[in-house]
């Protein structure tokens, strides 16, 4: 990116309207802030009282090489590709899946992850699992907003309750006989976390203490529990979010608890979980996290699946759905400027209990708590607010039988979705794919060898960029959607001016971004069909 557009995004962040929020000064871009989830949200800067407590502060990242503010007086994009590299890899996960026997046999080659912040904190979260009293993975992609309370309660939780959802009756019986008589319980899952994928410890018990009330709740129905794979999916998410709901109205052990379930509560999170159980894949979405299939033709050509609808404004199925639910006096507010309610871009949600409760229950709950600002509580009644809830949690669940075809799947929060189409993903991908392949192929020489013929073989590589390929493949993408001229070229200035925009100007022009990235085994996927 030349000068000249580094210090365009400059002037119209410093020229731009200046809205004030209580504790801090944001600039707000107007052509982008429909971008925003939700509209004129501040950052309150006010120091906690003794005995609360913000998520953001528990689950902060640092944010190495980024101003702080556009009024700097020494303000730069410099940026060396050491310094990019780092900051772009920092969150790199990835994870290959083997047997005992050091055989892959799983449908599940490998994956690979990677996250970007825009927002600070950042507001998105991850989690992959493998399923251990049950067959398959799960890998998830969690977009929040208005804070990352809600959006790190349900990364934690949801494939917990996804799991208990699938277990039989005698499993279930065991866990719980095992809980009454204080011994240990055999894990479910076994996660697959970064380092900065970090639990809320202090919160932990109480979160268990629900998933079993939720898993008696199961033992208690007169048949076998035994859901299939989409009843379990969507039982889960409306299930958690009830939890996330009522355990905000519930009298808590302490003001810390009080003020974590409060926080998730007034947050609110989008979600896409996909579950894979060799050949059978299942796609579980809640608002406009997106998840998208690479296919692989027999001809080398490579084709998209989309799996998953943003459920938003632009969505006819989900404006038809708000409309049958709600009084036909309601249908010319349901959606302003292309929001639910005017406030709100996704149409489904965790959390976000502001369109979901009362107005009583609302005034109620908040009236009774400390200090809401403290806490980064988004407080808003909007007009035309008569028949709540507005919002569900309950998702849009996709079924695909993998073929031998299906190379890869992409799971990844909208940050990546705003700046690169599916077909634009999957190019990418497919790309890296072969690049990869042909860096890991040996050299092939002509005879005789010497060493400047092998040198230039090495130079040849170079110039090809394989010398400097990002290794994981949700990096590769990041990099290119942050920093891609309108060649499709990754441009090394507009890359760094996007790492180093300050945190009052960074969310104008990009949002928090989260990729997983997942490579099924095209072996194990044709010995299913062989053997069936």
């Amino acid at each position: 990116m030349s000068r000249t557009v580094s210090s365009w995004i400059l002037s119209s962040a410093r020229s731009g309207i200046i809205l004030q929020g209580k504790g801090r000064w944001y600039s707000i871009c107007i052509p982008n802030r429909n971008k925003n989830k939700w509209k004129l949200v501040f950052s309150k800067t006010c120091p906690c009282p003794a005995g609360s407590c913000s998520l953001d502060r528990a689950f902060s990242f640092p944010k190495a090489f980024r101003h702080t503010s556009t009024e700097e007086e020494h303000f730069s994009f410099q940026l060396s590709p050491a310094q990019i590299n780092d900051i772009l890899r920092a969150g790199e996960l990835s994870h290959r899946t083997l047997d005992l026997n050091g055989k892959n046999a799983n449908s599940v080659l490998r994956f690979e992850s990677n996250q970007l912040a825009s927002n600070s904190p950042i507001e998105d979260r991850r989690s992959a699992a493998t399923c251990l009293q049950t067959a398959g993975m799960m890998f998830g992609v969690f977009d929040g907003h208005a804070g990352a309370a809600c959006a790190q309660a349900v990364s934690e939780r949801l494939l917990h309750y996804i799991a208990v959802s699938l277990l039989p009756r005698q499993s279930l019986e065991e866990i719980e006989l095992a809980v009454e008589a204080m011994k240990p319980v055999q894990p479910i899952l076994q996660w697959h976390r970064h380092p900065n994928d970090v639990e809320y410890q202090e919160i932990a018990s109480q979160y268990f203490e629900n998933l079993r009330v939720y898993w008696q709740h199961l033992l208690d129905l007169d048949t076998e529990p035994r859901f299939s794979l989409e009843e379990a999916m969507i039982c889960a998410f409306k299930r958690l979010d009830s939890d996330i709901s009522l355990e905000v109205q519930a009298p808590q052990e302490n003001e810390l608890m009080k003020n974590i379930a409060l926080q998730v509560a007034f947050s609110g999170a989008t979600a896409c979980v996909a579950h894979i159980d060799g050949v059978h894949l299942h796609v579980a979405n809640t608002g406009d996290c997106r998840a998208v299939l690479g296919v692989q033709e027999e001809d080398g050509t490579w084709s998209t699946l989309p799996l998953t609808r943003d459920h938003n404004a632009y969505d006819e199925f989900e404006i038809r759905r708000l409309k049958r639910e709600h009084p036909r006096s309601e249908e010319k507010t349901l959606f302003v400027n292309d929001r639910l309610l005017g406030i709100l871009m996704p149409s489904r949600a965790f959390g976000d209990v502001q369109l979901k409760w009362s107005k009583e229950l609302q005034h109620s709950i908040l009236e009774n708590s400390c200090d809401v600002e403290a806490l980064n509580i988004y407080q808003y009644v909007p007009p035309n607010y008569h028949t709540p809830p507005y919002l569900t949690a309950e998702p849009e669940v996709t079924y695909h039988k993998l073929r031998s075809k299906d190379k890869f799947l992409v799971i990844a929060s909208d940050g990546l979705w705003e700046m690169l189409s599916n077909e634009k993903v999957v190019k990418l991908v497919a790309g890296h794919l072969a690049e990869l392949n042909m860096q890991k192929s040996p050299l092939t020489f002509k005879k005789p060898i010497n060493l400047g013929y092998m040198h230039n073989l090495l130079l040849q590589r170079k110039s090809k960029g394989l010398a400097s390929l990002d290794q994981n493949i949700a990096t590769h993408l990041i990099r290119h959607a942050i920093g891609s001229n309108e060649y499709g070229e990754v441009d090394p200035e507009k890359l760094a001016a996007m790492l180093t925009l300050p945190e009052d100007l960074a969310r104008m022009y990009r949002d928090d971004i989260t990729v997983t990235v997942v490579y099924f085994n095209s072996e194990t996927i044709e010995d299913y069909y062989r053997n069936h």
